[in-house]
Formats: structure tokens, sequence, C-alpha cells
């Protein structure tokens, strides 16, 4: 049984995890029969979006307590997870990628990636460990891994230059298919950067799963 770390950066699109993304993760992990561990960082959020109206608030919100509502409370510090007992990592999107693991919300491709999630992403790497990524997780790539890295976001030019700006090589790519860079083992879909229904999100994210399974 393959041995598959999910991280999570809080629970909602507008401040972190995209909750429709975790939750197809999930079930295409578990209906291929793999173990999964949750993580996410011990830290307060930058900021907490009121998901009716799309305002911040004012109240703090913990990372870790909010990825838990998403996970029934099974989910571990991000400090905690160990690249040696692990076969694979997949993040989803939600603007909590770029907002909590790391700053591309506000610093563009001058981003900075949290260090705890840079240290595992880079000995996952270096011990060929395949990396899946959707929405708009993938723009951390070329900083994680520091190397021209072959990733998708869909289409959103804005994007794209960032992307192309840190030395990422984006690949255009629909809704229902997936970007695989074999050299560095890595898998990205477009999920809810394209998908207008659950059910079109679920298409590429099973291609996904089931290819860094196979690569694992």
């Amino acid at each position: 049984m393959k041995s598959i770390a999910v991280i999570l950066s809080g629970c909602g699109v507008f401040d972190g995890s995209e909750v429709h993304e975790s939750v197809l993760t999930i079930l295409a992990l578990s209906e291929n029969n793999a173990e999964v561990h949750f993580f996410a960082p011990d830290d307060l959020q930058p900021a907490v979006i009121n998901h009716l109206n799309g305002m911040e608030k004012t109240d703090k919100r913990n990372q870790l307590e909010e990825s838990a509502r998403i996970t029934r409370g099974k989910i571990s510090p991000l400090s905690s997870a160990d690249a040696s007992k692990l076969d694979a990592l997949i993040i989803p999107g939600g603007f909590g990628a770029a907002k909590n693991l790391c700053n591309f919300a506000v610093k563009g491709s001058d981003c900075e990636i949290n260090k705890e999630l840079l240290s595992l992403v880079r000995q996952m790497h270096q011990q060929k460990k395949p990396l899946g990524l959707m929405c708009i997780a993938p723009v951390m790539l070329p900083k994680m891994l520091n190397t021209s890295v072959e990733l998708t976001i869909g289409d959103d030019s804005e994007t794209i230059v960032q992307i192309e700006n840190m030395g990422g090589k984006h690949i255009k790519c629909s809704v229902d298919d997936i970007v695989v860079d074999e050299v560095n083992r890595v898998v990205t879909t477009p999920a809810y950067m394209l998908a207008q229904s659950i059910s079109e999100a679920n298409i590429g994210i099973n291609k996904l799963v089931q290819k860094v399974l196979e690569m694992a």
C-alpha cells in the first residue's frame, strides 16, 4: 500500500485549501487503496475570508485546525512529516496554496515558500518520489525544486508570466488532463483554475492521483 502525504492549508477556497479539490483527492486516493497522511502548517492564516460575501474578517484562524475540518480530525503538523516514510506528496489548490503555503498571492514571482513545506518537498524530490499539485498550487514548483520544471495552471496568462519569471516551463492544459514532467517526477492539473463544476474538476484530479500512484 502506497503512503501518500496530502498537504492542506486551511478550509475554504478563498483562504485555505479548496474543499472540493481536497475531497476529490482523498476520494481518488481511497478508491486506489492508498494510505493517506494529512499535514498542514501549525500557523495562523495571514487572512480569513467570509465565503458568503468575499470580505476579509478580523478573526484569526489556525491552518492546522481549519484543515482538520476536511480530514475529520485526522491530521498532523507539517513539521512532523517524514519524507523517508512517504511514497508521494499531493497538494490541492485554493488560495491557501498561494497565501498560506507561500506568499505568491502578495509577492508573485518573488514569493517565498513555507520553510517546512520547502524542506519536505526537496527531500521527497531528492528521493525521486513523485509530487502532484493542482489548481494554483503548481506556482510553487519552480521555487521549491529550483529548476525548470514543466507544469500547468491551465491558461491564465498573468499567472503564466509569473511562473516563467521564476524559471518554470508552463504548458497549457485542458481541465480534464494532466501535465507530467517525467524528469522531475511532477504531475499537475488545472482543476478549478478552469473547472466550471465539481464533476469537471474530478476528471483531471482522478488522472493526477492515478499517475502519482503509478509513479510512486
